[in-house]
């Protein structure tokens, strides 16, 4: 009630001042209707919306937003009618249809949803944002190989969108071998770090390093002999475990807790730089190598796996360390991770075996 108060009042001022719709700006229109969206009045922002469309009939973000208000509004056949007239138009983009996708989804037609987001991959073969609605389309359909291998193709394409680590790294882990979630988790968490997403995650990727080092595959590539000259060249999954496992088998013995982690990483990250570094960069492994450089591995290993062991513990930590956490900070927001293109290691590995799937 009280956001049509104040719709009411913004139109008595209007006329107090001989202000009509008509002269209102059309991008004051839609400023008005967002902030109506963004409280979840979606009723007063349809009706402002169309007002600034009418001002506007040109323009396609005015239409866009007006679809997915119609679509919140869960009226979906004129969320339908207005997203057609922007697929139709020069200005479609990736956002038409991702809206056109969630419109289509909600009717249930879930095939015609995936049509609809490889179409939009066929204009936008870099989108990021794509990739993960289809990725999600298949997943809804337990069609879990397709799902991953459409996040990680969005990971590959589009290798700073968060969303596509986030998915890939949580289906992972319902597999047997948790290398992937280890690592998109720990990436996701740097793109992504103040979320209800990026607390599930830390949970998530503590879980994977106890459940990496129980399996056995971390010893058993440590064990593993250099290849002879007729060998294949060794693969960056492997290189991975190999590294991690450098004298760990003293340091497991202590279970996986932020303390031992601190240990384990540190020797990884002085393993890769000195020995696979140049065979397979990774702007991961780079950005730990800088934070060991600048003091702030420990108070990184700590913010990342710190809460999800145990939450007292961790506030202590923070109190007694906190000229060094309020460094960290700094430090992440001044230099976020920004994952570099052409640093993707799966081409054609794409695959998924399931265990204790959530139901």
């Amino acid at each position: 009630m009280r956001i049509r108060t104040l719709v009411a009042t913004f139109l008595m001022i209007l006329g107090c001042y001989g202000v009509s719709w008509s002269q209102t700006d059309a991008s004051q229109l839609y400023n008005t209707a967002r902030s109506f969206m963004r409280s979840g009045d979606y009723a007063n922002a349809i009706l402002v919306l169309n007002q600034a469309i009418a001002q506007s009939p040109e323009n396609a973000e005015y239409r866009k937003q007006l679809a997915f208000a119609y679509y919140l509004n869960n009226n979906l056949p004129q969320a339908e009618k207005a997203i057609k007239d922007v697929l139709t138009s020069d200005a479609v983009d990736v956002q038409t249809y991702q809206i056109e996708g969630n419109i289509i989804k909600a009717r249930g037609d879930l095939k015609g949803a995936e049509k609809n987001y490889r179409k939009g991959l066929k204009k936008f073969p870099a989108s990021g944002t794509l990739y993960n609605e289809l990725g999600q389309i298949y997943s809804d359909q337990r069609q879990y190989t397709d799902a991953l291998k459409a996040w990680t193709t969005g990971i590959k394409v589009d290798p700073a969108f968060a969303s596509n680590y986030y998915n890939a790294a949580k289906t992972y882990y319902y597999s047997k071998d948790k290398v992937w979630t280890v690592l998109y988790g720990e990436i996701f968490i740097d793109l992504e770090r103040y979320t209800a997403r990026t607390t599930e995650m830390k949970n998530t990727l503590l879980a994977a390093y106890k459940d990496l080092f129980n399996s056995g595959l971390v010893a058993s590539a440590a064990t593993v002999v250099a290849p002879g000259a007729d060998a294949p060249a060794p693969d960056f999954r492997q290189s991975f475990l190999k590294a991690l496992g450098k004298g760990s088998s003293s340091i497991v013995t202590r279970g996986i807790t932020p303390e031992t982690l601190v240990m384990l990483r540190t020797r990884f990250v002085l393993e890769w730089s000195n020995f696979y570094k140049l065979m397979f960069p990774f702007s991961l492994f780079a950005y730990q190598q800088q934070l060991l450089r600048e003091g702030l591995f420990e108070a990184y290993n700590q913010w990342i796996f710190g809460p999800a062991t145990n939450l007292n513990n961790y506030k202590t930590w923070v109190k007694q360390h906190q000229s060094l956490m309020n460094r960290l900070i700094a430090y992440l927001n001044a230099h976020p991770l920004v994952p570099a293109e052409g640093q993707f290691y799966q081409d054609g590995k794409v695959a998924f075996e399931p265990q204790g799937l959530p139901q």
